[in-house]
């Protein structure tokens, strides 16, 4: 014989016994609460999407504000870059030192300076570069006694903008014993990314020679 007793009467069907309108009220009762609960559902979902792009957003502030700090042996100042923009100090910092690679050079040291400059040389801008040194280096080759010193004038001011440094120059050239002045300015394009200073253009403007 069974040990269970099967369920019969009204306990087998909640429903039995009872008016109709009994059950359409149950099911209307029921979709109401799925209603409910589908409702508090979205609203849960919406309020992470919103948690989620608020986050975001400050993780890219606070990525945007990251300072890097650059500080080479033997150098001092506020030496930085906040997101894509460089202090000042790292501005003056750079400049003298494009200045000097690009602009001081003689046929036994211009080959490992140049190089040099390469290695900060955006890739976009890395070919004309290249080249255009090379060409440099080519007239070196044809004047072995050739030599440049390139210096940043004191009585005018070096001023930027988010992607060039206009820096007032005076270039001395020595060839064969023959010292010739010039004056103009020495264009530096540049950008920031991640961090990182690139160059991306170097041209030479206006320079007029001087006679003395």
């Amino acid at each position: 014989m069974s040990i269970f007793k099967r369920r019969t009467g009204p306990a087998a069907d909640p429903l039995l016994g009872k008016p109709a309108s009994f059950g359409i009220h149950r099911y209307m009762q029921g979709s109401s609460n799925l209603f409910e609960e589908n409702r508090l559902l979205k609203f849960a979902i919406a309020g992470l999407f919103g948690i989620t792009a608020v986050l975001g957003a400050v993780v890219y502030s606070s990525d945007q504000n990251r300072r890097t700090v650059v500080v080479p042996f033997g150098a001092s100042g506020d030496l930085y870059v906040t997101g894509s923009k460089p202090s000042t100090a790292y501005l003056s910092a750079i400049t003298r030192n494009i200045v000097s690679l690009s602009g001081t050079y003689s046929a036994y040291s211009a080959d490992r300076q140049f190089q040099e400059l390469l290695s900060i040389a955006h890739p976009s801008a890395y070919n004309s570069m290249r080249d255009n040194l090379n060409g440099v280096l080519d007239e070196l080759s044809n004047n072995p006694t050739l030599s440049i010193a390139t210096y940043i004038r004191p009585d005018q001011p070096v001023t930027w903008t988010e992607t060039q440094i206009s820096v007032p120059v005076e270039k001395v050239r020595v060839i064969g014993g023959v010292i010739r002045k010039f004056r103009g300015t020495l264009k530096i394009g540049f950008v920031v990314e991640n961090g990182r200073f690139w160059l991306t253009r170097l041209s030479e403007e206006n320079f007029n020679a001087e006679i003395r």
